[in-house]
């Protein structure tokens, strides 16, 4: 749907570099194979963060355990071999679309053990009000460690809307230390993003949410994406965070590149 998505592991570190010069701290993690056939394999992953980090050194990688719907477990947990600072944590099981991406309360604690055993902080994913509350009763059973990070996803098909009342509700819902970003699908990208940055929250911009700089234009790069949504904070007032920065806000040791 955009020629620009990228596949190859030099492709991806060039769209993280791209990024990282409008402003992005933070990197979001799916890689593919060269023919684009999403994948999670352990060794893909490698290649495509050591590429990263030869480009871009400070930056913060946040792998995905999402993957891609039918994965088993054991297929989505492989980038936590990898050591990361922080890696994806899909809240609850919902409608994608037309399909059914799973994630049942034992998975849930699978991936909690894995990550806290390897020193991995979690990013909740949530795309409606009852992964919050998951979220929250994992964490008071032991699961995880406050403060915790979240990333309220809304606009996909099948979950919550994506509107501001919607992501007001949201992030009111969230512990008071806890910190946030929010993701709006499709043409809803840069509105939430607003939203989200006059609220005080974080926001992520990019092609696995949305292809477009504007209606009917598609995005040539990532780093478009950032630059739109690092504008549109700059004009509201809000600082951009640098690596370090970020790695302070969201509490998060430093760790060589």
């Amino acid at each position: 749907m955009n020629p620009a998505v990228p596949y190859t592991v030099s492709e991806i570190a060039e769209e993280a570099r791209r990024s990282r010069d409008m402003g992005a701290s933070v990197i979001h993690l799916h890689v593919r194979e060269d023919d684009g056939r999403p994948t999670q394999d352990k060794e893909r992953f490698r290649d495509c963060m050591e590429a990263i980090r030869e480009l871009c050194p400070d930056l913060i990688i946040l792998p995905s355990t999402g993957g891609a719907v039918g994965m088993s477990a054991g297929e989505r947990l492989q980038p936590t071999e990898l050591m990361p600072e922080i890696a994806t944590l899909d809240c609850g099981t919902f409608n994608f679309g037309d399909e059914v991406f799973e994630n049942t309360i034992p998975m849930l604690k699978t991936f909690c053990n894995r990550m806290k055993q390897n020193g991995i902080k979690p990013e909740c994913e949530v795309f409606e009000k009852g992964h919050i509350d998951t979220a929250l009763s994992l964490q008071r059973k032991g699961y995880m460690v406050a403060p915790m990070q979240f990333n309220i996803v809304l606009g996909v098909p099948g979950a919550a809307n994506a509107d501001v009342r919607t992501l007001v509700f949201m992030a009111d819902s969230l512990p008071k230390d806890a910190t946030w970003c929010a993701t709006g699908v499709g043409k809803t990208q840069f509105e939430l993003a607003a939203a989200a940055i006059v609220m005080g929250g974080n926001v992520r911009v990019g092609f696995e949410d949305n292809l477009y700089l504007g209606k009917g234009v598609l995005a040539d790069s990532n780093g478009r994406l950032v630059e739109k949504a690092a504008t549109i904070a700059k004009i509201l007032g809000r600082e951009i965070a640098s690596p370090a920065e970020a790695r302070a806000i969201l509490n998060l040791a430093s760790r060589p590149a």
